[in-house]
């Protein structure tokens, strides 16, 4: 069985973990459109005619890449792929049309998490400024409040990881990505998952999922 899923979810849902742990479950690629730009970000784009000629000028930046500079990645990324686990795309209506043109979906999951436990995962999170190591204040502390436990290294909260920043990001969430959700309503796959649970028991639920639709 090589399962073609796509999982939703905003951010801080876990959707990460949780495709890695299908891919490897099922043995399917598992594509994201950061893993997708980055291993293009020197690409020539200059015949889209867009303001920057490779997809890494727009990152960095700090500003979104256009859809026809991701549609085009992501079609890339799965065309090799008998099956796959997607995650971080579509992020708008315009992509989810797009994706429709690329795929057929066996499957489509979404994480569902109430804003609260969002703002407290995400807020909560610290990661080491010197190995990049990634810890959680409630969920995944450090021995030693502050320090890493890896390397020793200065435990800091990302600009992106405070409560103002993440608030804006859901808020972008809930405008843009979030109606994706009524075009696959009615899909045959079509499962919502509760994720407000330990993610043992959330990979339970998308596990079963998978394999009773796909």
């Amino acid at each position: 069985m090589d399962p073609k899923i796509l999982i939703l979810g905003p951010p801080g849902a876990g959707k990460g973990t949780q495709s890695e742990r299908l891919a490897t479950e099922f043995d399917v690629e598992h594509v994201t459109t950061g893993d997708a730009l980055r291993n293009n970000k020197d690409r020539d784009i200059g015949h889209l005619d867009l303001e920057y000629d490779t997809p890494g000028e727009y990152m960095d930046r700090g500003e979104l890449v256009p859809d026809a500079v991701v549609d085009a990645m992501v079609e890339e990324a799965l065309s090799g792929a008998d099956g796959f686990v997607l995650d971080g795309y579509p992020r708008n209506d315009d992509q989810a049309a797009a994706l429709e043109e690329m795929t057929d979906l066996d499957v489509v999951l979404y994480l569902s998490v109430p804003e609260a436990e969002l703002v407290d995962r995400l807020t909560g999170r610290r990661v080491c400024d010197d190995c990049g190591a990634n810890f959680h204040v409630e969920y995944s502390p450090p021995k030693a409040d502050g320090v890493c436990d890896k390397c020793g290294g200065e435990l800091i909260q990302r600009e992106d990881d405070t409560e103002e920043v993440v608030r804006e990001r859901l808020e972008v969430y809930h405008d843009d990505t979030e109606p994706v959700l009524e075009r696959y309503a009615d899909h045959d796959g079509y499962v919502e998952v509760d994720g407000d649970q330990a993610p043992d028991d959330v990979w339970q639920a998308v596990r079963e999922a998978v394999r009773t639709n796909a």
